[in-house]
């Protein structure tokens, strides 16, 4: 901190050199086409001042006090390659004439290739794909390789999970407060109108908005900033989806001063590259924007992206050896038409309101007004469908039915082979025929099994499940923007996010038969309370039969509050730039149950506790320019977070129980950059260290082996909560390009870093299936790595762009350490426990550490291909898009995690001894040979 203030006592010292007013103007016209090119992005730089080319190509930049010399001008705009000219300011007034710009095939291939990246891996919510607003990183190489060959393989960059990126819209931060994660979906398949962003990776400054660790993203969607005409696209590709169509169109500017732009598309697969994965996806955006005199300007934007994804899981050896990587058990056919039980359903539309107030010539206000609502859902097949009986005046529950996973455990060939001395080897070989043979999902006996019910007067065995949050948020922001002279700029502004989110389970459809008995039939009574009444989802509605629309198993509330004010102070003087921000936010949450559970009779119903958190940031930089080439950067960051919401509640389905011990998420981080620019030559080389304390996190899973239960039994579905953790992340950055000739470029990326837990968490259980909590003390998680993909990755490309405007370019990638993610509980006190609490007999400590060594996924190379040709046809552009990505077919995992299924060591031994484990760890596999095509016109 001393250090921080010294660099600003110092920069606030530098004196005013003797200046004067200095303008600066050309014109901007397209390359190709020779005619002119409005809103383009043109700086000094070092400076503050940026204007940009008006309708006729045309701008002026005017400085009132700068000083005469060498400087670099700028000019960028998304489309085109950016230029940086060298320019000699030795007289008041200097026409540059007209300068051409040349279109980037680079950024084109950037827009169209992200499209897989962002509606694929990034709306996985099986697993987090990480820092995701690199999708544009623009010029810098090594992002451009994260982006678009190392996403593949789910990389984060410095390993940061995407809850540390901020992503906004028109200034608007989106990031869901449910897990702090941005939804893609929300705004998928409009990439065309997601051309103009400010993009500033990691720690950095940023205009409207503290920003975050991870950098932030902020798409600038309004009318008035889309160049007049309209683009019309199709594409093929063998990834998420087959099938795209886009159209979009820019109005410019009309009379009395009105802009419009309206954009749709619609994306399809029956199923994509992963079995049974049918997707369905359309999307519209519109915004109208309209100039209020020379000051006032006010843009409405409204978005709707519906969308229904089918999803697939991670799988065993023992069901990749029978089935392969492309198998998904989540399906079957119905009638010759693939269904998916596990749907993700996204409806949540976002309408927004900006005003943009041109003070003065040096001062600038932003207000944004927005407000989403919708749903967001993923369905399940629920086979707890049960009657109540009453025998010897003693209540209980008949029936339930078998789990219609075909890769459930019990469906397997090791299940029949899991006692030595009692294999059933017939069986286990009728199993693998029949799996290998079909291994999908019945259909028809599902709603055989519901017909037979219902015909004999029973209740519902299956049910489709829709597991739903209907989201209603408030946003409101307002910005500052004053530049104080070409030296000093003050950002300043406020954030404001209220939400309301109503979570239940809702009947979806049931197969065939009439009501579905509202209990839990896994439930077993405790010392407390009876099997009646634990397994009442609403003690208020007892034995409550539901029908198809009906809410049940649970109901409740969340409602959450934040307010947060930023302030940034930048300074910019030739060889020296420097800036530093802080932030205060307080945050609220609350529950309130819908719903008397059965098991928390006290606990349920009503509202909790009302949690506050209040946070604080600070961040601060300085780069140093040696010469117009050679610079140096470091950033500093010490920030809290409040924990997300889904982390704040321990079991929030079933009763208002907040995690022990909960605080605000502290990070603290330093890197320092070295940049060397050329014409011919960039380099770009990074270090960063960054400590996260305090970290919680709330899993869910089925175990057997526990202890200290306090009664007969093993085993439960529980909550595991995983507290007072601490993550280090350590490593280095890479990139460098070399334009060898005119046509030919050269490329290279490394990444070489070290995710690690860096302390002993705390780890505890909660459950349905018993009172109170578990505590098992310290998981012993230390120096552990992070399941967050490949910690290193390299890349070698080659580009070649001809003059007539055709491309094409390879790059070979390689990964290395990527680890499965542990189980926090197998690290615990309870491992070496058993049932009753005493230590095991049997416990092997070599034994245990082999057991419990973290599993290594490998390293694998991936080549990668993309390619291009574009033509002028009169007044229509053509172009084609070509990637291809794994050319060699490369078998390899992405991911994976331990299954908590065995938690001692006992249990878990047994299981391990077996030739075929019951409960291997299970892996996502990355994707064979896959293909992206694009054909678009222009006008």
């Amino acid at each position: 901190m001393r250090s921080v203030v010294f660099v600003w006592v110092m920069v606030f010292s530098v004196g005013f050199l003797q200046a004067q007013e200095i303008i600066i103007s050309g014109k901007i016209i397209h390359a190709n086409a020779q005619n002119v090119v409005g809103g383009v992005a043109i700086r000094l730089d070092n400076q503050f001042l940026e204007v940009r080319s008006n309708a006729s190509g045309e701008f002026n930049l005017n400085f009132k006090n700068l000083e005469m010399g060498n400087y670099i001008l700028h000019i960028s705009k998304l489309g085109f390659q950016s230029l940086r000219l060298p320019i000699l300011v030795d007289q008041p007034t200097l026409n540059l004439g007209v300068i051409s710009l040349v279109p980037d095939i680079t950024q084109q291939q950037a827009q169209l290739g992200s499209v897989n990246l962002s509606e694929n891996e990034l709306d996985d919510d099986q697993i987090d794909a990480g820092f995701s607003s690199i999708l544009n990183a623009g010029k810098d190489v090594f992002l451009n390789a994260a982006a678009y060959d190392f996403s593949q393989t789910y990389f984060k960059p410095r390993g940061y999970d995407s809850q540390h990126g901020t992503v906004m819209i028109n200034g608007i931060p989106l990031n869901k407060t449910q897990n702090g994660r941005p939804q893609w979906s929300n705004w998928g398949g409009l990439n065309d109108v997601q051309r103009n962003q400010d993009f500033n990776f990691a720690v950095s400054t940023v205009d409207n908005n503290f920003g975050s660790l991870a950098g932030s993203t902020n798409f600038v969607m309004r009318a008035s900033k889309f160049s007049k005409g309209g683009k019309l696209s199709l594409s093929a590709a063998n990834r998420s989806y087959r099938s795209r169509i886009m159209a979009t169109y820019s109005s410019g500017e009309q009379k009395n001063d009105w802009f419009y732009t309206i954009s749709i598309s619609g994306r399809f697969a029956e199923e994509g590259y992963i079995e049974g994965t049918t997707y369905d996806a359309k999307s519209i955006f519109l915004s109208v924007e309209k100039k209020i005199g020379d000051k006032h300007s006010l843009n409405f934007s409204g978005i709707y992206t519906p969308n229904i994804r089918g999803k697939s899981a991670a799988i065993t050896d023992e069901v990749f050896e029978l089935k392969g990587r492309e198998y998904n058990s989540y399906w079957g056919l119905q009638e010759d038409e693939i269904r998916n039980s596990r749907q993700r359903r996204v409806k949540e539309p976002i309408f927004m309101l900006n005003h943009f107030w041109n003070f003065s010539e040096k001062t600038k206000i932003q207000t944004n007004l927005a407000y989403q609502f919708g749903s967001f859902g993923n369905t399940r097949i629920d086979y707890g469908g049960t009657n109540r009986v009453r025998f010897n005046d003693q209540v209980s529950y008949d029936g339930g039915g078998k789990n219609p996973d075909p890769a459930y455990y019990q469906n397997l060939p090791s299940y029949f082979l899991r006692f030595e001395g009692s294999e059933n080897y017939e069986a286990a070989y009728r199993n693998a025929a029949a799996f290998k043979e079909n291994g999908q999902l019945d259909w028809n006996s599902i709603y055989e099994a519901n017909h037979v019910a219902s015909d004999t007067g029973d209740n519902a065995i299956y049910a489709l499940t829709e597991d739903r949050n209907d989201d209603n948020t408030a946003y409101f922001t307002s910005v500052l923007d004053h530049i104080f002279n070409s030296e000093f700029k003050l950002n300043s502004g406020i954030n404001f996010q209220y939400l309301q989110s109503h979570n239940y389970a809702k009947i979806d459809d049931l197969f065939g038969a009439n009501q579905f008995l509202d209990i839990d039939f896994f439930a077993e009574p405790t010392n407390e309370y009876s099997l009646e009444q634990v397994a009442q989802s609403d003690l208020q509605q007892p034995n409550r039969l539901v029908s198809e629309g009906d809410k049940y198993k649970y109901n409740y509330e969340l409602t959450s509050g934040k307010i947060e004010a930023f302030s940034q102070l930048q300074f910019k003087h030739k060889k020296l730039e420097t800036y530093i921000s802080a932030k205060i936010s307080t945050t609220d949450y609350q529950r309130k149950g819908n719903y008397q559970n059965g098991l928390f009779p006290d606990n349920s119903l009503g509202k909790s506790e009302h949690l506050n958190f209040i946070d604080f940031g600070l961040k601060s930089g300085l780069t140093y320019h040696f010469t117009g080439r050679h610079s140096v950067s470091s950033n500093l960051f010490l920030a809290s977070n409040a924990p997300t919401l889904q982390n704040s509640f321990a079991n929030p389905r079933q009763n208002n129980s907040v995690v022990q011990d909960l605080d605000s998420e502290y990070i603290y981080s330093f890197d320092a950059t070295y940049r060397y620019r050329s014409p011919n030559f960039n380099l770009k080389l990074s270090g960063y260290f960054t400590q996260f304390r305090n970290v919680t996190d709330v899993s869910f899973y089925y175990v057997d082996g526990l202890s200290g239960l306090g009664r007969n039994t093993t085993t439960a579905f529980v909550q595991e909560i995983l507290y007072d953790a601490e993550k280090q992340h350590l490593g280095i950055e890479f990139g460098a390009e070399a334009q060898v000739t005119s046509t030919i470029k050269l490329k290279s990326a490394l990444a070489i870093g070290q995710f690690i837990y860096s302390n002993n968490p705390k780890l505890y259980l909660t459950s349905n299936s018993f009172s109170g909590s578990v505590n098992y003390g310290e998981a012993r998680l230390k120096n552990y790595r992070l399941a967050n993909g490949p910690q290193h990755a390299a890349q070698l490309g080659f580009e070649y762009r001809d003059p007539d405007y055709w491309w094409f370019g390879f790059t070979a990638n390689y990964f290395s350490n990527a680890f499965i993610n542990v189980s926090p509980l197998l690290r615990t006190s309870n491992f070496a426990t058993d049932t009753d609490g005493l230590p095991l007999e049997n416990y092997d400590a070599e034994l245990a550490k082999t057991y419990l060594q973290q599993q290594n996924l490998g390293d694998y190379f991936l080549l990668n291909a993309i390619g291009g040709k574009s033509w002028k046809l009169d007044n229509y552009y053509v172009g084609v898009f070509v990637s291809l990505n794994n050319i060699l077919d490369k078998l390899y995992k992405t991911g994976g995690y331990e299954q908590s299924r065995n938690a001692n060591f006992t249990s878990l031994k047994e299981d391990r001894d077996r030739e075929t484990p019951v409960f291997g760890n299970r892996y996502w596999y990355g994707y064979g040979t896959t293909y992206f095509a694009n054909l678009y016109v222009r006008f």
